[in-house]
């Protein structure tokens, strides 16, 4: 029954994949005109807290946030507005609130009374992750059929509060792209209850953890990568898993990751290096501080994956910019997975990589 009441959600494929956003404030106040219902069909707002059980808000601003973003809706009625729960650092208590029947109905309680509150239109459970240490090493083995448990009683009190108010909620998660992620879900049995699955694709390297340079967000490999991870792998594996394409949204990054003391060979790419400070870069310092500064832009045509090397200083980034999202939405078309889904909006502040998104599903990606 649930499976059915979500066929519609899914991501109409006779229109043109969906859009989703990430929308991180930070405890800032949005402005309407930072937000562009037209180019976004979702937005997903980061981050509502859970304590004792219970969904609450997770910073002071988010009352008047939505009432900005659901104002939008006045503008384009295929908006939409979500709330994330959880995320890296508020995923500690996924595993308390799926572990019985009675916490899990506290939980979607309260889930229920934020979306009526704020007139949101679903949930997207941004659960980092199940039966894994994630940030905080709080889970338990258990998890992996909780979290089925979750999702699915979820799905059916949404369904019941349609009926009634013809109000349709949409659930979403934001799932890892490992292997590893995919051991500890049943994403089989998991998706019957969502209507996407935002598959993080990105953050594949990272310079705290990895000391070899590489593209953090590759659409393929490159063979000369021994580790040979990449977007294409992550998504044939959901879909091995059982994930109908159309619900899958591809994350893209619009953040780079920079290593250090990366020395000038292959312009730094697959190199030896170090984390610095700073290592991430949302990608308007990227484009405005870096390329042309100092820092020479390359291709790697294989992994359809740009990175900059600073010969000078000898660091290394890796990043996505136009020409890689470009070739990713033509993925996204000829996969027929469900959209893109892309962290975070605020660092894309000139709009330069939706644009790119916008009009390359506008145009087929050609």
């Amino acid at each position: 029954m649930f499976a059915l009441l979500c066929i519609d959600c899914a991501v109409a494929q006779s229109a043109r994949p969906i859009v989703v956003g990430y929308v991180f404030t930070r405890n800032t106040i949005l402005q309407p005109e930072q937000v562009d219902p037209h180019k976004l069909t979702r937005v997903n707002y980061a981050f509502a807290n859970i304590k004792n059980g219970r969904m609450v808000e997770g910073e002071k601003t988010d009352a008047a946030n939505f009432a900005v973003l659901t104002a939008l809706r006045k503008k384009d009625p295929n908006f939409t507005v979500l709330v994330s729960v959880g995320g890296w650092l508020w995923s500690r208590n996924f595993s308390d609130v799926a572990l019985t029947e009675a916490s899990r109905k506290l939980f979607i309680d309260s889930a229920m009374e934020f979306l009526t509150r704020y007139d949101l239109d679903g949930l997207d459970i941004d659960w980092e992750y199940p039966g894994l240490e994630g940030s905080t090493k709080r889970f338990r083995s258990v998890d992996t059929e909780n979290f089925t448990a979750l999702v699915k009683e979820l799905r059916a009190r949404f369904d019941a509060e349609t009926a009634k108010t013809h109000h349709k909620l949409y659930l979403s998660i934001a799932a890892g792209s490992s292997n590893e992620y995919l051991s500890h879900a049943e994403m089989g049995k998991v998706q019957q209850y969502l209507d996407t699955v935002n598959l993080m694709g990105y953050d594949y390297l990272e310079p705290g953890q990895d000391k070899i340079t590489g593209h953090h967000a590759p659409l393929h490999a490159n063979p000369a990568d021994e580790r040979n991870f990449s977007v294409d792998a992550s998504v044939k594996a959901f879909e091995k898993a059982g994930v109908p394409p159309g619900k899958i949204v591809l994350g893209v990054p619009f953040y780079g990751h920079q290593w250090g003391e990366v020395a000038d060979v292959n312009h730094g790419l697959m190199q030896h290096g170090k984390a610095i400070p700073h290592a991430y870069a949302p990608y308007h310092m990227i484009a405005k501080e870096m390329i042309g500064h100092g820092y020479v832009r390359y291709w790697d045509p294989i992994a359809q994956a740009p990175y900059l090397y600073n010969a000078d200083a000898h660091i290394f980034v890796t990043y996505e910019d136009p020409e890689s999202l470009k070739a990713k939405c033509r993925y996204v078309l000829d996969e027929k997975l469900g959209g893109v889904m892309y962290w975070d909006h605020s660092s894309d502040t000139t709009g330069e990589l939706l644009e790119t998104i916008d009009k390359a599903f506008k145009e087929g990606a050609r």
